[in-house]
């Protein structure tokens, strides 16, 4: 559009009056708002009487071609002191209540304890801010289950973040073929094997699993072997690391477990043994879940060679037992009945071992001689879940990273 020469009030009406049609040509919008701004600066707006004001409203909306509202828009806005040009479109967009740190915060938690399910993950959220009071999940604390699986869909989350050998079955007449019954007790424990797989023939280590029932304190322990000479050490220093006195032993009909030294051994330790039933595939349930969703979840599947069961023993023991039972939290079962009887399984709320331990009944009685609630107290709390998990992932690293050493040497 050119006119760059200022135009008198009689010119704008004459023009007005006029019935010709108007060549109008403008690159784009900033170009006609820059044009419209040039007239009212011209014409000096403001200080014209109510009729001049007029007469330029029609002049800019017949030789711009937009509506009276538009051009009033435009006036207000050079009234204003703002300049006229084109608003950058917005679109309108929810406040953010997560920021990006509390994303980077919620991958290093997931990082640590190994992507944990939802309402673990939002315990252990919870425990961070109102256990040990850590300021950082002030926001995150308060995060609920299905906005947390949002969260792990996120790009800031994403950017910021291993052959199995089945039991022996016996028929040596050995325990009990009976499911435990622990009556709200604990010390009654589901024990299980987990093989680290074979490699040209050379036999991997194995894991001993052993979880109460009632508060699902776990204890997980490695051999090179599960001969009854290799087995029975293992067991004696995992039995030792349960707080409370053990009163039951299950396990399935594995003969690593179904034999007359384990049966000598837990009879010394006043122990009654059961094992598993026939076609009763859940009686050992607990310690095969546990099998899959702690120990392969963090060990994987791949082969290690039986000469690292000492130091894998000694991380467990130093390491990995104590985060599982003071800093991970698992779900705690309720069974419900319906009207016609059939049972179900929910699971109403997350807590870690320690935490169902310490609100069970007359636990001070159930605890060993030598250890009282306060020790195991101060040993909760001597470390945030998550920095308890750092630690445990930074051990388990400096494991691994040994053990490929050696193999490549």
């Amino acid at each position: 559009m050119d006119d760059g020469k200022k135009q008198s009030l009689e010119q704008i009406q004459a023009f007005l009056d006029g019935s010709e049609e108007v060549g109008f040509q403008a690159q784009d919008r900033g170009e006609l708002y820059g044009w419209v701004s040039q007239i009212l600066r011209q014409q000096d707006y403001g200080g014209l009487k109510r009729s001049g004001k007029g007469l330029v409203r029609r002049y800019l909306a017949k030789m711009t071609g937009m509506s009276r509202a538009q051009v009033a828009r435009l006036i207000r806005c050079y009234q204003q002191g703002d300049e006229v040009k084109p608003r950058a479109y917005r679109r309108h967009r929810f406040s953010q209540r997560y920021t990006n740190a509390d994303i980077e915060l919620l991958a290093a938690v997931d990082e640590a304890h190994e992507m944990l399910s939802g309402p673990a993950t939002q315990k252990i959220l919870m425990r961070e801010l109102y256990e040990f009071h850590d300021a950082r999940y002030q926001r995150l604390a308060r995060l609920s289950v299905a906005q947390l699986y949002r969260l792990r869909k996120r790009p800031a989350y994403r950017h910021r973040r291993v052959v199995y050998q089945s039991t022996r079955p016996t028929q040596v007449a050995i325990g009990e073929r009976r499911k435990p019954d622990p009556q709200g007790r604990p010390g009654y424990l589901r024990v299980d094997t987990v093989h680290q797989g074979d490699l040209d023939g050379v036999k991997g280590l194995y894991h001993i699993n052993a979880v109460d029932e009632v508060t699902q304190w776990e204890v997980v322990g490695a051999t090179a072997q599960i001969s009854e000479a290799w087995l029975i050490p293992v067991l004696e220093a995992m039995l030792e690391q349960f707080p409370f006195r053990i009163r039951g032993f299950h396990s399935d009909n594995g003969s690593e477990f179904i034999n007359h030294t384990v049966a000598e051994l837990l009879n010394k330790l006043l122990v009654e043994q059961t094992k598993s039933r026939p076609r009763h595939s859940n009686d050992n349930g607990m310690a095969e879940t546990k099998n899959g969703w702690v120990i392969r979840k963090h060990i994987g599947y791949g082969h290690i060679a039986s000469a690292h069961a000492e130091a894998f023993d000694e991380f467990y023991r130093q390491h990995f037992n104590p985060y599982l039972n003071f800093h991970r939290p698992c779900g705690v079962p309720q069974i419900t009945t319906d009207a016609k009887g059939k049972q179900r399984r929910i699971y109403p709320w997350y807590a870690t071992p320690w935490e169902i331990l310490r609100q069970l009944p007359d636990v001070a009685r159930s605890l060993l001689p030598d250890l009282t609630v306060d020790q195991l107290a101060q040993s909760a709390r001597a470390q945030s879940d998550t920095q308890a998990a750092v630690q445990m992932q930074q051990a388990k690293r400096k494991l691994f990273a040994q053990l490929h050493y050696r193999q490549s040497a």
